[in-house]
Formats: C-alpha cells, sequence, structure tokens
C-alpha cells in the first residue's frame, strides 16, 4: 500500500469518526440559542423558593378569605419568573350536583379569548397574508361601512361598527346558534347604523372579534374552531382547552357551569344563540392550560417577539386613555415606572375572568370564576402580595374595567 493510499484511508477513517461524534451530540433547537431564551434563563433565575413560598401562603389566606366573605368560586394560578407559585380551587362547578371545582376544571374564557383571535391575526400578519391596514372590505366584500375601517380597527376596538348582539337582535333567529357567517351576512343585508366615525373612539366592541375570526377563515380555509386547535392551542400544549361548539356539546363533560348570585342560591345561566359566534368569546380553557399558553407568550412558538411587542403597545392616544389603553386583543395598564402592564377580563353567561400576563418578569395570575359577583374588585390584593414593592400603587389603583356581557357599548 502507498503512503498516498495510507493517508487516504486515514482521512476518510477520521472522518467517518467526526459524523459519528456529531451525530451523538445533544441537539440544540433554534430557540435555545437564541435571546428570547437566554432572557427567560435570566428571569428564571430571578425565583426564589422561600420568598415563593411566603407569597404563596399570602395568597392562599386571601382567596379562602375571599371565598368565605366575597363569594368567590372559581380557580386560580399564579407565577412569577415562569414558576407556579400558587394554585388554588374553591366553590362548586355545577351547584345542583355539589361538584366541586378543580385545577382541571374547564372555565369559559368570555373575553379573555380575545387574545386568541389577535393572535391568530397576528399570525397570518407574519405569513404577509394581511396587513394591518388593510381594509376590512378586502377580506369581506360585503361588508357595508367605511374603506377607512381597517384590521387594526378591529383589533383595537376603533372601528365604530355596533355590537351584533343588539343591532341584530330583531333579525336574528334566536331558536338556533348564530354563526360569525350569518352575522356578516346579516350585517350586509340590515346594514345596521355604525355607532360613530371610524378610528375616532375606543369602543369595547364584540362585532370586532367577531369579524377578525371570520377574516381568519376566510384567509387559513379553516373554520376557527379548527384553525385554533391546530395554530393555538396544539403549539402552546393547550391540551384541554376548546371553543365551545353547539354540536358538541359532550366537551363540556368536565367543564364548570356558569351561574349569577341570587339571594336564595345561585341562578345557571343556560346557552342561547349568540353562543354559536367564536372569536369574541366562547374559549374554555383550564388554569393550568392557561399557564401554558401565558409561558408560550414568552416564546416564539406562537408569534415572533417583536410582533407581539407591538400588540402590547397602547394604540390609542384620546384623553380619556392615558393610564389605562388598549393593545391587539390585551388591556393595558400603566404602571408607575410608565411601562404598561397587559392584561384582560372578562364576563360572560356566569363566568367571570382576569388574566395579568407580564412579560417583564414572566409572571401571570390567572382567575377563573364561574360565579360573576363582585369578587374580582380585590384584585389588587392579589397584584400587591405578588408586587410588595408596588403594593402602593395598586392598592391605591383604579378599579378592573366594569365590563358588561356581551361587552356593551361603553368606552370601557
Amino acid at each position: 500500500m502507498t503512503q498516498i493510499t495510507k493517508q487516504f484511508f486515514l482521512l476518510t477513517f477520521l472522518l467517518v469518526l467526526g459524523i459519528i461524534a456529531c451525530s451523538h451530540q445533544p441537539k440544540r433547537s433554534s430557540e435555545s440559542n437564541s435571546a428570547v431564551a437566554r432572557r427567560n434563563d435570566s428571569i428564571a433565575k430571578l425565583y426564589d423558593p422561600k420568598i415563593a413560598a411566603k407569597k404563596a401562603i399570602k395568597l392562599d389566606t386571601f382567596f379562602k378569605k375571599l371565598h368565605k366573605t366575597a363569594g368567590f368560586n372559581g380557580v386560580v394560578l399564579v407565577s412569577q419568573y415562569g414558576k407556579i407559585i400558587y394554585k388554588g380551587a374553591f366553590g362548586y362547578a355545577n351547584f345542583s350536583l355539589k361538584d366541586t371545582n378543580t385545577i382541571q376544571t374547564r372555565f369559559q374564557l368570555a373575553s379573555v379569548s380575545k387574545q386568541f383571535t389577535a393572535v391568530a391575526i397576528m399570525q397570518l400578519h407574519e405569513k404577509g397574508l394581511l396587513d394591518y391596514n388593510d381594509p376590512v372590505y378586502k377580506f369581506i366584500p360585503s361588508f357595508p361601512y367605511d374603506p377607512s375601517i381597517t384590521i387594526r380597527s378591529l383589533l383595537t376596538h376603533a372601528s365604530g361598527i355596533p355590537n351584533y348582539a343588539y343591532a341584530l337582535d330583531k333579525v336574528v333567529n334566536k331558536k338556533a346558534p348564530l354563526s360569525n357567517e350569518q352575522i356578516v351576512s346579516l350585517f350586509a343585508r340590515y346594514k345596521p347604523r355604525i355607532n360613530y366615525l371610524p378610528n375616532a373612539h375606543f369602543n369595547y366592541n364584540n362585532s370586532n372579534y367577531v369579524l377578525l375570526a371570520y377574516i381568519v377563515e376566510q384567509l387559513s380555509g379553516l373554520p376557527f374552531r379548527e384553525y385554533a386547535q391546530k395554530y393555538l392551542f396544539a403549539p402552546a400544549g393547550m391540551t384541554h382547552t376548546f371553543i365551545y361548539d353547539p354540536n358538541h356539546k359532550e366537551l363540556l363533560s368536565n367543564a364548570a357551569k356558569g351561574y349569577t348570585p341570587r339571594r336564595r342560591g345561585h341562578w345557571e345561566i343556560p346557552f342561547d344563540h349568540l353562543d354559536g359566534a367564536v372569536g369574541d368569546k366562547g374559549i374554555y380553557s383550564t388554569v393550568e392550560d392557561m399557564f401554558q399558553w401565558d409561558m408560550a407568550l414568552n416564546t416564539e412558538r406562537l408569534v415572533k417577539m417583536t410582533t407581539l411587542e407591538e400588540a402590547f403597545q397602547p394604540a390609542h392616544s384620546f384623553k380619556n386613555l392615558i393610564t389605562k389603553n388598549y393593545g391587539y386583543g390585551w388591556r393595558l395598564q400603566q404602571l408607575d415606572d410608565g411601562s404598561w402592564l397587559t392584561f384582560h377580563t372578562g364576563w360572560w353567561h356566569g363566568f367571570k375572568n382576569y388574566y395579568m400576563h407580564n412579560r417583564k418578569d414572566n409572571s401571570s395570575i390567572i382567575i377563573l370564576q364561574n360565579v360573576a359577583n363582585h369578587a374580582l374588585a380585590q384584585i389588587k390584593v392579589a397584584q400587591a402580595i405578588l408586587y410588595p414593592d408596588k403594593a402602593w400603587f395598586f392598592m391605591k389603583g383604579e378599579s378592573l374595567p366594569d365590563e358588561v356581557e356581551m361587552g356593551g357599548n361603553s368606552g370601557e
């Protein structure tokens, strides 16, 4: 064997060894090397189990008292630095059967559902299928209103279009579930009067998010329920979450029923024709699944961070929205340092909820109730426990937006 041949075989042997060695190296995801992952790792190091345990005791004391004195009936999860520090379940999921609420109980998210619709729109935006400044009629040719109403107008509740629950009340068939497609058709046919000049006010309105969900369907070719399952719930790891479907009520087997308090107990609120519409409400989830959603928002599993940061910026400069504002599917509260706390509330058919997402320190407060009382007025106490250095700010702060069922037509 010549010297050249020996060198050839030696190089080949070393090359094969190198390939084998590389194949046995642990694979790293693109995210593990990203700035997002490094940031999350850095935040996770701030977690102190001793401090978390003290906060958990205070939170447990508070919610037990809230259950006893204010009728709080629901489930709570609080996290900080990306780790769960407290979970608790109180009261009944079904008062008639005396079934207790558990961490696994599913609750109707009501308007907390809107942020899921907003993220779906963001995903389509990232794919280049829409621009936030596109007019609504580009995707809904029958849209009967001003062409200045854009995707952004819908996302930020500035469209001026009327609330479908009231504007179409006299023309809908209340004996059958109302679909988004029917709402779009009825708006085109009856052209109910617009509430105000488009983009001139902030006016919280569920019609905006019904139209957004319909646009998601048009661009994706999937029913919104299917799109949400495939592109929102699954990527976030939400294995116990679904959107209410009048044709598949068996999904409600482990779900809480919604109630309104009465002098002699609680009245169960039945489903009606409005429950067929999606995008503005309708998602059922657990606090643990919502924590999975919260964690997914801190990564880029759903959308890019730059896309999400835009959604967390105040969209309006109106004088009445200086310390409170709205982004894309999220309410905003300005803190003492000028930054914006991201949250949303929800109220529908006896369910009354609060979800705070604070990406600044990867923390959350998730409260899902199935008795629509005033217990959430005390949410500032939970905020003060989570952030003792800002207790003075939260305790003196404004109360939560006074949402009414179906969002009303107020500029809340």
